[in-house]
């Protein structure tokens, strides 16, 4: 099997190691079959994308909303990175899968509209899937409703006329949008489980995300949780476009 390729950009070593093993884990892949680029820390080389089944792109500190002057150069280089790799990719229909991260970076490049206005703190919502998401390969076996962990600061507004919406929440209209046949974006995390939610809450309680007093309870409450759906979406998309 041709590997999958995952774009991370978590800075934080601990969180990019806990997230890594989620995608192995949920995706049923060995470590030969993921490979990792982390972009925050090299500049994203040049891709022969006949070696790879797909590819995946995780969780962000980078907003893609944020005012060009706020960003920092290395934002900038991902950005201008992600934007390149997209081109090819929605030129071939390539497929993809962008978690959390992926609505900012397809949904830029594809003309959403991507700001603040649905963003969403920590914690569980409950994902209800349209009718074309029903249908959709990738969400194969999935229930109409599901809980699914989010933690946001920009979402998408307004969808391009040509993506197909396929997920939404009471609190944010698009969780989840196909561009073509084989490109994907959730604002939801289809690879976090309670614990990995937890792991993240404890990495990042300085960071900025959240007060750091208030670390505790949002673990206590991911704890009340159940999230075992999302993690189907992963193991779909592994199994739709392995080659």
């Amino acid at each position: 099997m041709l590997p999958f390729l995952l774009l991370a950009s978590r800075a934080e070593d601990a969180a990019a190691e806990d997230e890594y093993a989620a995608y192995l884990r949920y995706g049923g892949l060995e470590p030969q079959e993921l490979h990792r680029i982390r972009l925050e820390a090299t500049p994203l080389p040049d891709l022969d994308l006949s070696s790879y089944s797909g590819v995946i792109v995780g969780g962000s500190p980078f907003t893609s909303s944020d005012p060009p002057e706020e960003k920092s150069a290395v934002q900038h280089r991902v950005e201008r990175e992600l934007s390149g790799l997209l081109d090819q990719l929605v030129a071939m229909d390539f497929p993809f899968l962008g978690a959390c991260y992926g609505v900012g970076t397809l949904g830029t490049h594809q003309g959403a509209v991507i700001d603040r206005t649905y963003g969403e703190p920590l914690g569980g919502a409950e994902i209800e899937l349209t009718d074309a998401g029903l249908a959709d390969p990738l969400l194969k076996g999935m229930p109409r409703t599901f809980t699914a962990f989010t933690g946001h600061k920009e979402a998408c507004t307004v969808l391009p006329p040509h993506a197909v919406l396929l997920a939404r929440s009471s609190a944010c209209p698009v969780q989840m949008f196909r561009i073509r046949t084989n490109l994907y974006a959730t604002q939801f995390h289809p690879e976090l489980d309670v614990n990995g939610l937890i792991t993240r809450i404890d990495i990042y309680r300085h960071a900025g995300y959240f007060p750091p007093e208030s670390a505790e309870d949002l673990m206590d409450n991911a704890r009340q949780f159940t999230v075992t759906e999302p993690m189907n979406i992963l193991r779909n998309f592994v199994t739709r476009y392995a080659a």
